[in-house]
């Protein structure tokens, strides 16, 4: 046993479903609506996006499953988690390093993800007010550039955002993470589908460019900067690294098969990246903008589109929400880690581990915040404070958490009882101990190398 005092684990997810809804929602957040269709507009869509569907499972699957494995064998936090499973093992309580970047990295990323969901947030609010009715781009740049100025504005809604992710958590495993994504997910899935049926309603032939664009093979566009944007992706947009899987694995129980869940997990991840590309592209060609328009796509040339197409109010309306739903699903699952490990190993309780992990989280955002203006020219390596902890956190922690974790699963744990955990037939078995052995860490050591260059 790990040293310290260790109160009894939480409890249990209630059922697979329950259990495979938080996961997704984890998984399903700003990197799918945001991140992804930039990443494709800039790589060349279809190029990026058949290679992130072939690292997707060949790289994210396996760490998913690992993470979950070794969460539900140690049946704590993270740290603990790793900690017990490696001396269980025979190994060095070291290794509870790897889960201590892993809570430390969703903690950091935390404080700037409550930010850009709490831009999300607001932008329902522009929206309702026809702020983009006509709007060029010019017109939507500036207020996008005028809204990152207006410090007591960002506060708000950071403050919102973090408030509500911290409510969430507050309710705890069964009525506060399985029951908000029970309500959330189906909820996104709704509103994704409204979104994609309308673009193809006002697009006319520019859904069907958007279609090709994303799914037409295009294989002269693959190159090597495509291959490692997506490789990088494929690692990230599964919430891997961060501690969250580890942690939502240690409330499950025996009788949950790791890989279908995952496979399903990945496969829903997957489709909500796909969808919202079909609902962004279109309305990008249809009114003749670029869809290689970077981290702006959202926040600056999507409100170019919703103001100038019929219904373009309610749309704008509509996908925010969504947005805003999306990233809320994520942030309690990066809260979570946290407020298990101060749950488990101090006297807190479930409520008080999560208002003083989300004070501090909520302070830490006001610095992220004062980023954007007050302290634009504070900068820490040529970085301002947002940006360093996007750096530290996305090209550093999170790969480096991910290779300890499938360096410590593929070998420092008994192989024998991994196979029967997951009911490997030998063929089987024989391409996962190649995937995790050697193929996912080489894969993860290029994402780390290539984060320094």
């Amino acid at each position: 046993m790990s040293t310290g005092t260790m109160k009894k684990s939480h409890s249990q997810w209630s059922s697979r479903m329950g259990f495979m809804l938080a996961a997704a929602g984890s998984a399903v957040g700003l990197g799918n609506i945001w991140k992804f269709p930039y990443m494709a507009g800039e790589m060349g869509g279809s190029a990026f996006v058949l290679t992130y569907l072939i690292f997707m499972f060949i790289i994210g699957l396996p760490i998913l499953v690992l993470e979950w494995l070794i969460g539900r064998r140690g049946q704590k936090n993270p740290i603990h988690t790793m900690e017990d499973v490696a001396v269980s093992e025979g190994r060095s309580r070291s290794w509870r390093w790897v889960g201590i970047i892993g809570v430390i990295g969703s903690f950091l990323i935390l404080s700037f993800y409550s930010v850009i969901g709490g831009w999300a947030t607001d932008y329902i609010v522009l929206a309702t007010q026809g702020s983009f009715e006509g709007a060029n781009g010019e017109a939507t740049g500036q207020l996008f550039t005028h809204f990152l100025g207006e410090v007591n504005s960002l506060l708000t809604w950071h403050t919102i955002f973090m408030f509500a992710t911290a409510f969430i958590v507050a309710l705890g495993v069964g009525a506060g993470l399985e029951r908000g994504c029970k309500l959330m997910m189906p909820g996104l899935g709704v509103l994704l589908l409204v979104l994609v049926g309308y673009a193809a309603y006002v697009s006319g032939p520019s859904f069907y460019d958007a279609f090709k664009f994303l799914f037409t093979p295009n294989w002269s566009a693959i190159n090597g900067t495509a291959v490692l944007a997506a490789l990088g992706h494929a690692f990230f947009s599964l919430s891997l690294g961060m501690g969250i899987m580890m942690a939502y694995g240690s409330y499950l129980g025996s009788d949950v098969n790791l890989l279908s869940t995952a496979r399903t997990v990945v496969i829903l991840d997957v489709i909500v990246a796909m969808l919202s590309g079909m609902a962004i592209f279109p309305l990008v060609f249809a009114n003749g903008l670029q869809p290689g328009e970077g981290p702006g796509l959202i926040f600056v040339t999507l409100p170019i589109a919703f103001g100038n197409m019929a219904g373009g109010t309610v749309l704008g309306v509509l996908f925010f929400i969504f947005l805003t739903f999306a990233a809320l699903t994520s942030s309690i699952s990066l809260l979570e880690p946290t407020v298990e490990l101060l749950e488990e190993k101090t006297p807190l309780g479930r409520k008080s581990a999560t208002i003083l992990s989300s004070l501090v989280i909520w302070a830490l955002g006001i610095a992220c915040i004062l980023s954007f203006n007050e302290w634009a020219e504070v900068k820490l390596f040529g970085k301002n404070i947002f940006d360093l902890l996007d750096y530290l956190t996305s090209k550093i922690m999170l790969p480096v958490t991910g290779l300890g974790t499938v360096i410590f699963g593929a070998w420092m744990m008994n192989q024998k009882r991994i196979r029967e955990e997951l009911n490997l037939s030998d063929f089987w078995f024989s391409v996962w101990t190649v995937l995790t052995r050697y193929i996912v860490p080489v894969a993860v050591i290029i994402i780390l190398v290539y984060g320094f260059l």
